[in-house]
């Protein structure tokens, strides 16, 4: 998505599986490749997992209350 992909958005590269099409490809964003799985982020099921997804966009969303003074 070359102009980025806004919070709760699918990436255009999930799969129907919710598997990442281009994953190991030299074309994955490299945000994709640097983000690193782990229990805590996984949990034990999609649900929990697709959760923590969420709350890691909204936290790293741009702010629509910031508006730089020129």
């Amino acid at each position: 998505m070359p102009g980025g992909k806004p919070a709760g958005v699918p990436c255009v590269q999930l799969g129907a599986d919710r598997r990442c099409r281009i994953f190991g490809a030299p074309e994955r964003p490299a945000v994709c490749a640097g983000l690193q799985p782990s229990h805590e982020m996984c949990g034990d099921d999609t649900g929990t997992a697709m959760a923590w997804l969420t709350r890691l966009e909204a936290a790293t969303a741009p702010s629509s209350r910031f508006s730089p003074t020129p």
